[in-house]
């Protein structure tokens, strides 16, 4: 690490690096990659004390609107099981009425009393145009609805240049994501603040992607979380893999065919600790809460960005009986016993959340534990 020593003025200013030294953190690597752990691990805990939290969530998919009779069976399911929040992400289907995802709103919130998290910053763009709305009429509407928040992924690398390879081209540009993120916060909704890391961006973007968050924070405090992701290599674009299959062992390939050569492996545990333990600080201040992303990383890893930074363990994926593929990471189910055994693995107390942070009803708990057969 540079002898400018970065990780002994993060200890009296996490936030307040410039963004040579935060590279540099990110390099770190054997007893410098401890220290940096037990620093973000200290910011962690004056950020947000000793508690583990997690959310009762069941995940659907977009193609739910389809189906509004099963749409009904699966919220009430996800309601029986102890769930305090549907998530539904994923292109709307080209085959539904335009109107299909504001009804799907009302289905789902008009039903129990669940916060539904839904409608990444592209579908509310899709949406919007279907009905002839602005992103800001739709996600007021929307609002109105019953929406209670907007997941902020497919946010990727906010970088043009990086979007365009890691989607062919099909992605919005940042700058739009940005917009429509902070569209969705000024109207009174909060949303997740997102990574997608070790591809094919350097450390120095990583660190840009998280000033532009911090930036969006700045402005307009919408954000509940952050929740860096590994990119899986069966996440990559065939194009992509073949560049990457290409780039592999070849001396003769260009620097960026050299960076996405990377994407051949999940990124290791060194970068992935690195990079939760300067996020913490770099957002200390603003975003309180860094969530691990346990269905990416495992349960090893999971446990050392605990321990590096992060605090939250995330959401449950409840499956449930009738249709347990029907959500995006369908089968990858954490149940209630495993979070407090890690908790207790942690020195933490666990804690059910809302998707905003707050306190459940207490009755949701009992019918969690109740469900879980605990």
């Amino acid at each position: 690490m540079s002898g400018r020593n970065p990780l002994a003025r993060a200890e009296s200013d996490p936030a307040g690096l410039p963004d040579d030294d935060y590279v540099a953190l990110l390099a770190a690597d054997g007893e410098e990659l401890e220290a940096l752990a037990e620093l973000a691990d200290e910011v962690r805990r004056e950020a947000v004390g000793d508690e583990l939290t997690f959310v009762a969530n069941r995940n659907l998919d977009t193609a739910v609107v389809r189906d509004p009779a099963h749409a009904a069976e699966l919220v009430d399911e996800a309601w029986a099981l102890g769930a305090t929040e549907i998530c539904v992400q994923g292109p709307l289907p080209p085959d539904v009425d335009d109107r299909a995802p504001l009804d799907l709103v009302a289905l789902i919130t008009g039903r129990v009393p669940l916060h539904l998290h839904a409608f990444r910053p592209a579908e509310v763009a899709d949406a919007a145009a279907r009905l002839g709305l602005s992103a800001r009429e739709f996600l007021v509407a929307a609002r109105e609805a019953g929406l209670g928040s907007v997941p902020g992924t497919a946010a990727r690398i906010l970088d043009d240049g990086i979007r365009a390879l890691l989607t062919g081209g099909t992605d919005i540009p940042a700058a739009r994501w940005t917009e429509l993120v902070t569209t969705a916060h000024e109207v009174g909704l909060r949303s997740t603040a997102t990574m997608v890391y070790g591809h094919v961006e350097t450390p120095a973007e990583q660190v840009a992607h998280l000033r532009a968050l911090a930036a969006i924070q700045d402005r307009t405090g919408g954000f509940t979380e952050f929740i860096p992701m590994p990119l899986m290599p069966e996440a990559l674009p065939p194009e992509l893999r073949r560049v990457a299959e290409r780039a592999c062992g070849d001396p003769g390939v260009t620097r960026q065919e050299s960076r996405i050569a990377r994407t051949g492996t999940v990124p290791d545990a060194r970068e992935t600790r690195a990079l939760y333990a300067v996020a913490r600080l770099m957002l200390f201040g603003r975003i309180d809460h860094v969530q691990a992303a346990w269905p990416k990383l495992g349960p090893a890893l999971t446990t050392a960005v605990l321990r590096g930074g992060a605090d939250d363990a995330g959401g449950l994926l409840l499956d449930g009986a009738i249709d347990p593929a029907a959500g995006a990471e369908a089968g990858r189910q954490l149940t209630l016993g495993e979070v407090e055994a890690l908790a207790a693995d942690l020195g933490r107390t666990p804690r059910q959340r809302t998707t905003v942070y707050g306190d459940p009803p207490p009755d949701r708990m009992a019918v969690l534990r109740g469900a879980s057969g605990m």
